[in-house]
């Protein structure tokens, strides 16, 4: 190389990718699964669900404000978490399960990524016309007035699709009728318009000019999935034994296999791969290929499944002439097993944990500065910061008893009585006192063991928690 010559670029700049339209079983499948989780999203946070007048009556909210996640029926409070991570863990072994059995399923039909590109290219195909016109848009250098009129079209759908993207997110966490309200006459919270400024210029980004970039290059499953699958997972792959030699037009007494070489599995493919230059990390499992090679083979009067869904074994079983296994074999070996026993595992201890707990709690805290007050009859008194939870609708009159030692008496500061009142699904701190008169039978030691309970005054709903009394009473 001469010292002069300019040294070679390390950067290749992006090809954009134009999928060509294609119909099939596979495509009809990405319409309904896009319109059902579209539909989920943006229209969950307008479900009505009565709780009472005391609670919020949207269906599905995280009240950060109030610490709390309503999902329908159900309440999770901030010390309850862990349903929020053992639904994180279900959904974590949920992706390994789908990946063992058929490859990126999740990546190619339910990842967000993909189903908002998709919908990108939907609009653009609308826009500008199908591949072959946007390909044409594309290689124009010169701008005239058309191109600027479908471009700023398609932009401007684009931005509208990311400006209710984010207008949804930030439904789930307010009351949506009120944010809406409020987002209109610009009363509502900045960080309400921030956040929406954000995911729509992140929507209109990737799915708009990103799309498969954010997938080879920003998300790290494509590299992880590996380790998910094993010689028997279902992936889109190609026949070669089949397919090979590929040729447009063969000669006389030449041999051909089934592939005329007609690129279509590559115009329709969302990466922008050949699939018969075997597995890649791009592939995305979307099966268009397959739906694209499908119906070409239909117009040739070939079989259809050159392109298939199938495992490494069933091309060795092909290869040797025998029938490849059935899709239940493949779906149902250890590897699934073992992720679908550990699924319902988890699933199970949530529901179980779900119902079985109470709607009344309470946590016990001692105060120990002092550890415990002398009082001047000699008796002994401590302190503790009772923390009350009433999870239900209604408020709740919540009386408080001490057990453990007979002599020990419970009194609550601010009131004569030995109970409180909790407004419905809140918290009440309450101060209480643990005394012991002088001169106890039997004697008090140094740490005794008691158990402060709390009970529904007409509920019949009791909980309690085991706290120690401290100092002895002198006899």
């Amino acid at each position: 190389m001469s010292d002069n010559a300019p040294a070679p670029s390390l950067y290749a700049a992006r090809e954009p990718i134009f999928p060509k339209r294609v119909s099939g079983h596979y495509r009809n499948l990405k319409w309904i699964i896009m319109a059902v989780t579209l539909g989920i999203y943006y229209l969950l946070p307008w479900i009505r669900w009565d709780r009472g007048d005391a609670l919020p009556d949207q269906a599905v909210l995280l009240d950060l404000a109030g610490r709390r996640f309503y999902f329908f029926w159900i309440e999770i409070w901030p010390h309850e978490f862990y349903f929020v991570a053992g639904l994180l863990i279900m959904a974590g072994l949920g992706l390994f399960l789908f990946t063992s059995a058929l490859g990126r399923v999740w990546c190619g039909y339910a990842c967000p990524q993909t189903v908002w590109t998709d919908l990108f290219i939907a609009v653009e195909r609308w826009v500008e016309g199908d591949r072959n016109a946007r390909l044409r848009l594309h290689r124009q250098k010169k701008w005239d007035l058309r191109k600027a009129r479908l471009n700023i079209t398609k932009w401007t759908l684009w931005l509208l699709i990311g400006l209710a993207t984010g207008g949804a997110w930030v439904f789930y966490f307010a009351d949506a009728p009120t944010l809406a309200r409020d987002l209109v006459t610009l009363n509502a919270a900045p960080v309400a318009y921030i956040t929406m400024a954000i995911l729509t210029g992140t929507t209109f980004l990737f799915g708009g000019f990103a799309r498969e970039q954010i997938c080879n290059y920003a998300c790290p499953w494509p590299r992880i999935q590996a380790a998910m699958m094993d010689e028997d997972t279902l992936t889109v792959a190609y026949r070669p034994w089949r397919g090979e030699p590929r040729k447009h037009h063969v000669p006389e007494g030449e041999t051909q296999g089934d592939c005329i070489d007609c690129m279509a599995c590559v115009n329709v493919c969302p990466a922008g791969i050949d699939i018969r230059d075997g597995q890649q990390l791009e592939c995305i499992t979307c099966a268009l290929c397959i739906d694209a090679c499908d119906d070409i083979m239909a117009k040739i009067g070939k079989p259809r499944g050159l392109i298939d869904y199938m495992a490494l074994t069933d091309e060795h079983s092909e290869r040797a002439g025998n029938a490849p296994k059935p899709i239940i074999k493949h779906i149902l070996r250890p590897r699934t097993i073992l992720y679908t026993a550990l699924w319902a595992a988890v699933g199970f201890a949530l529901v179980f944990a779900l119902f079985i707990r109470s709607d009344l709690e309470l946590t016990v805290a001692p105060v120990r500065n002092p550890t415990f007050v002398t009082l001047s009859d000699g008796s002994i008194r401590n302190t503790y910061d009772v923390r009350l939870r009433n999870k239900t609708a209604d408020p709740q009159t919540m009386r408080l008893s001490v057990k453990g030692h007979p002599a020990i008496r419970l009194q609550l500061e601010g009131s004569i009585y030995q109970a409180v009142d909790v407004a419905a699904d809140a918290t009440f701190l309450q101060r209480v006192y643990l005394v012991a008169p002088n001169g106890s039978d039997p004697a008090i030691t140094d740490s005794t063991g008691v158990r402060i309970w709390v009970e529904t005054l007409g509920g019949g709903d009791r909980a309690y928690r085991d706290t120690t009394f401290n100092g002895r009473v002198q006899q």
